[in-house]
């Protein structure tokens, strides 16, 4: 019989070469450049979709634009979050230190997301719904969001020990995980001012084609720039911690 200690220590190792700083690091001014190189050709044909090509709603007028900016915030702010989870979870469990610094590079970019989703949001709202600020299921979900990633990031900078800080993040962000359903459900499970889902990736969509492909494209702007910001971030972050000395777990 394989003991359960055992299934872990192999997990950890392996995982351990995964993430370990002298792999990722020799690799990661090779992708700057390279989404560098695509960041300023994407955002030129996802503006010019956006806003010239793409037509006007029939109902909504020009100000359907903000959804381009909008979706992919809310879609990157919900994805930031539940990726940033899930590795507080492993490195709660398996001890893989380099795990926080991704973390402390993906926290800054989630929250940032968020308040973009929630200022386009109230700035799409007061054409559409007549008001800047409704107290929503769907924009009380989303503010939530922002307070979690508000207390996360601040126990990770202000709370010492770091293991106190850590294990403090970890419960946040377990405890916002709960919100994530809640936010992509809203709609359905309560009488929201939301639309329900015109994006079903399991379903036919009621989007049109003509708004669809701006928005995937302005995803992929969103995608690219969110990656440049993370790595940059991450980098500094390596070298902080070799400057302090704290890289011997590599």
């Amino acid at each position: 019989m394989i003991s359960s200690h055992t299934v872990i220590t192999v997990v950890r190792n392996f995982m351990f070469n995964i993430f370990s700083i002298s792999s990722i690091f020799s690799i990661i001014n090779k992708l700057i450049k390279f989404f560098s190189s695509l960041i300023f050709i994407a955002l030129a044909v996802g503006l010019t979709f956006a806003l010239l090509i793409s037509p006007p709603d029939y109902i909504q007028k020009d100000s359907v634009r903000i959804m381009y900016v909008h979706v992919p915030s809310a879609w990157l702010s919900l994805a930031s979050f539940s990726i940033m989870t899930l590795f507080f979870i492993l490195n709660f469990v398996f001890k893989i230190k380099n795990l926080q610094l991704i973390n402390y590079s993906i926290a800054p970019i989630g929250l940032l997301f968020t308040c973009l989703a929630i200022i386009t949001g109230a700035a799409w709202g007061k054409p559409t719904w007549g008001t800047w600020w409704a107290w929503d299921a769907r924009l009380t979900s989303m503010l939530a969001l922002l307070f979690f990633y508000v207390l996360i990031i601040l126990s990770l900078k202000f709370i010492s020990p770091l293991e106190r800080s850590l294990k403090l993040a970890t419960l946040f962000s377990i405890i916002g995980s709960i919100n994530i359903p809640i936010i992509k459900y809203s709609v359905d499970w309560w009488n929201t001012l939301h639309q329900p889902a015109s994006i079903k990736f399991s379903g036919s969509s009621t989007i049109h084609s003509s708004f669809l492909v701006p928005l995937f494209l302005m995803l992929l702007v969103f995608l690219i720039f969110s990656a440049l910001i993370f790595l940059m971030k991450y980098k500094t972050e390596i070298i902080k911690m070799k400057k302090k000395g704290l890289n011997k777990y590599d």
